[in-house]
């Protein structure tokens, strides 16, 4: 069979499959199901373009991570075809632990595990399936691997993750504030002791690259449009959840009722392969089935907030610098459980809190290190002469209230 395949992507034309393996990795069913997984959550309810997927993100990183490799070897760094491979294949699984609508469900069918973890725990199950070949490409993944510049590749706040992101969210929103010069900033890649700089003159390009992060998560990932409808998800997950394992006996596919019924702890869902199985067989449709057929169910907050969602009357939003006073919760609490005739604890469903951050940059963690024409190495923030970069290594907390609309 041929695997030397071509793939045409919206944003950076041809991508080119550079192995058999990563071929192989790319038709498995673990890495499939990505095509029905949304990049950006519940966002196109906000912005209708953004329907693009986790697949076009991990193949469209494995490109940039193509062209960062070319770029690091034509300036003497030695990496191998071996250690290129492992790179490659790293950045190309590195999302493939996602649930269902990405970050809006993340911890709410597993508790307590990080989508960064059952990508792991995927990889190295991919790793016995394919006879030891995606060691080296966990290593790196880990950061394990002695080339830690490598790992910087796939995960740092300069990797290609973000690059690709950035470049793939604001080409589908239609978002041009997100837009980086993610050509140059490649280009402009270098290592000096096994960590991976900026040379001097793409230091503006960086600045524009943290800026447009920043306005990003306040105009896309964090508009309280697209958190009123995530949060709103998130309740239906949690109403149905409730239902389940009080013994009602709601329609789900096979996948989502065993995660419905059952509280499957940390330690038993990694070494479980039947957990692990039943979890990469979810995706965006199974939770959307359900939702639509849960939009008739008998109990009241469960078909409300199911209703509500399909015809995007979302909830009610306020995003605030300083939390909402007691007083004014328990009141819109006072008024739900009166209107709709519940418990105080089910008006949970219909007013909450919450709270947002932003940072753009963290101080310390994996700093982007500007490489100076003296030789030099600075992090970004003292190599700039932007003062608003200091502005943006500072977290930004924001406080949510979110109620039924008609209540405000």
């Amino acid at each position: 069979m041929n695997k030397n395949k071509i793939i045409n992507d919206p944003v950076y034309g041809f991508i080119n499959i550079s192995s058999e393996l990563i071929f192989d990795l790319i038709e498995h069913p673990y890495f499939q199901r990505l095509r029905y997984i949304k990049q950006l959550g519940m966002t196109h309810l906000v912005y209708p373009g953004a329907l693009h997927t986790r697949f076009h993100h991990a193949l469209g990183a494995m490109h940039l991570m193509k062209m960062a490799i070319e770029t690091l070897c034509s300036k003497g760094h030695e990496i191998t075809p071996e250690e290129q491979e492992a790179v490659t294949i790293a950045i190309l699984l590195h999302d493939i632990g996602h649930g269902p609508f990405s970050h809006a469900l993340e911890q709410t069918i597993v508790e307590g595990i990080s989508h960064e973890d059952i990508s792991l725990v995927l990889m190295d199950r991919l790793n016995i399936l394919f006879k030891g070949r995606l060691t080296t490409a966990i290593d790196v993944f880990n950061g394990t691997y002695h080339k830690k510049f490598l790992h910087q590749l796939v995960s740092s706040q300069l990797d290609m993750d973000r690059m690709d992101y950035l470049t793939r969210d604001s080409f589908f929103t239609g978002v041009s504030e997100g837009v980086i010069s993610f050509d140059r900033i490649i280009k402009m890649l270098n290592v000096r002791d096994d960590y991976v700089v900026i040379e001097e003159k793409g230091i503006y390009s960086i600045e524009k690259f943290l800026v447009a992060r920043r306005l990003m998560y306040w105009q896309v990932y964090l508009h309280k449009t697209v958190i009123a409808a995530e949060l709103l998800l998130g309740k239906i997950l949690e109403r149905s959840r409730e239902l389940a394992l009080l013994g009602e006996n709601l329609f789900a596919t096979p996948a989502l009722n065993y995660f419905l019924t059952n509280n499957i702890t940390i330690s038993a869902f990694i070494n479980s392969n039947h957990d692990l199985d039943t979890f990469a067989s979810l995706d965006d449709t199974d939770i959307m089935s359900a939702i639509k057929v849960w939009a008739s169910h008998d109990d009241f907050i469960l078909s409300t907030l199911c209703q509500n969602l399909i015809t995007r009357n979302l909830y009610h939003v306020e995003v605030t610098n300083v939390a909402p006073s007691v007083d004014t919760v328990n009141q819109l609490v006072e008024r739900v459980v009166e209107e709709y005739g519940i418990t105080e604890d089910e008006a949970s469903y219909f007013v909450f809190t919450d709270s947002i951050t932003n940072k753009a940059y963290k101080v310390g963690d994996g700093n982007i290190r500007i490489l100076m024409k003296d030789g030099s190495v600075q992090d970004i923030t003292t190599a700039s002469d932007n003062s608003n970069l200091e502005a943006l290594a500072k977290t930004v907390k924001k406080y949510v209230l979110c109620c039924i609309k008609g209540l405000l």
